[in-house]
């Protein structure tokens, strides 16, 4: 583990099975050492050496005991919030995120700026002012339990240019940074990196999906649309960590016009530009994504627009890896997710899908936090999940 160090000699199956006990706990929220001897398979003596280990260790706490209807109260252990902490920062096209999360997943602190678009040094300046804010009056033993920083970003910035407005010498500026390097110099944990569409994937899979799905693609609306894919209840990256880059697919133009990205008609750019052109300030949707207030038929008819091209992508993306759930979340108000999701099923409804297994469409539980809250996630995988290799890039 990162944060408690038990010396070299540790072994690998013990470390996989600590892991395992964590990540059940997690996910059932409290769980009792027979529960888990059932669930793990492991010996009664085993599940209670490591309960004993990961309450030293401060990852676990106990519970108020249950009592059932026959024998012994039973008594629970849960995480411990205050186990470990990590940082997340999130590289958008149209704002900065950074966030301190504990150990559910919980946001302690945060802070956010806006721009017009992003570059390096805009970016590093906010992650030197955003770690002082964190992290200024923090407890020795809280710092102490710090694990790393995860950075969630769009991959190839420098290719975005001209859907952002920058100049192109601006954009051109992320080709030539080491971004992993950079953050790493500013700090003394551990860096992490991941796509920021596959991270707010992660926090999904990790942080919501209250449902427990193993498998299903995931659909982030943010100022491009992206998404992330999860098999068998694992972040799956792709060869070259853009697995799930749904924004990049084509889908048929309206009215018989040439087929377009997807990225073209259901991101919140192509929003902005609406309501601009309609004489409506657009500056809500990067300042306030929890709520834009009433922004009437532009904001219908961009989510249609958005959900007929999102249907097309979802039956195509089911017709390659079979998914049985879609999941559709954003930096967007529960009321737009909600209708967007709505609109997106009844798309699906009227085409034609015959061949394929059903497909259940939800909508996702994090919302605008997602992405920096899925870089937060990559530390907390790395030292405590039962497979931390679904990580990119790492500098100690």
């Amino acid at each position: 583990m990162a944060i408690i160090d038990r010396g070299s000699n540790q072994s690998s199956v013990r470390q996989y099975n600590e892991r395992l006990v964590l990540s059940l706990i997690r996910r059932e929220g409290a769980v009792s050492k027979a529960d888990l001897a059932r669930s793990t398979g492991l010996s009664a003596q085993t599940i209670t050496i490591i309960i004993a280990q990961l309450e030293k260790d401060g990852l676990v706490c106990r519970q108020p005991p249950t009592r059932g209807k026959v024998g012994q109260p039973s008594v629970p252990y849960a995480l411990n919030p205050e186990g470990a902490y990590s940082l997340g920062l999130k590289v958008g096209r149209r704002s900065f995120d950074l966030i301190l999360i504990d150990f559910l997943g919980h946001v302690v602190r945060s802070v956010r700026e806006t721009y017009a678009y992003p570059t390096p040094e805009r970016m590093l300046a906010f992650l030197d002012r955003g770690i002082d804010v964190l992290t200024a009056d923090l407890a020795p033993e809280t710092l102490a339990r710090l694990c790393g920083i995860g950075v969630a970003m769009p991959f190839e910035l420098w290719n975005w240019g001209e859907e952002t407005g920058a100049p192109a010498d601006k954009m051109e500026a992320w080709r030539n940074i080491d971004v992993v390097q950079e953050v790493g110099k500013r700090c003394d944990w551990p860096v992490f990196l991941c796509n920021d569409a596959t991270a707010a994937c992660a926090a999904e899979l990790i942080f919501g999906n209250p449902q427990h799905h193993t498998d299903f693609l995931y659909i982030y609306v943010g100022a491009f649309i992206g998404g992330g894919v999860a098999l068998g209840g694992m972040l799956f990256m792709g060869t070259h960590g853009n697995a799930g880059a749904i924004g990049s697919m084509l889908v048929p133009g309206r009215e018989g016009k040439a087929a377009r990205q997807l990225l073209a008609i259901a991101s919140l750019t192509g929003l902005e530009k609406k309501l601009i052109a309609g004489g409506h300030p657009a500056d809500m949707l990067w300042k306030t994504p929890d709520y834009w207030g009433d922004l009437g038929a532009l904001l219908e008819r961009w989510v249609e627009e958005a959900a007929a091209g999102i249907a097309f992508a979802v039956l195509n993306a089911v017709s390659v890896m079979d998914f049985p759930v879609i999941i559709i979340d954003g930096a967007v108000p529960v009321s737009v997710r909600r209708a967007l999701t709505a609109a997106v099923q009844a798309h699906i409804d009227g085409l034609e899908h015959a061949g394929l297994s059903h497909v259940a469409l939800i909508e996702g539980t994090i919302g605008g936090h997602a992405r920096a809250l899925g870089g937060a996630s990559l530390p907390l995988i790395a030292n405590y999940a039962r497979d931390s290799d679904v990580l990119l890039k790492q500098i100690a």
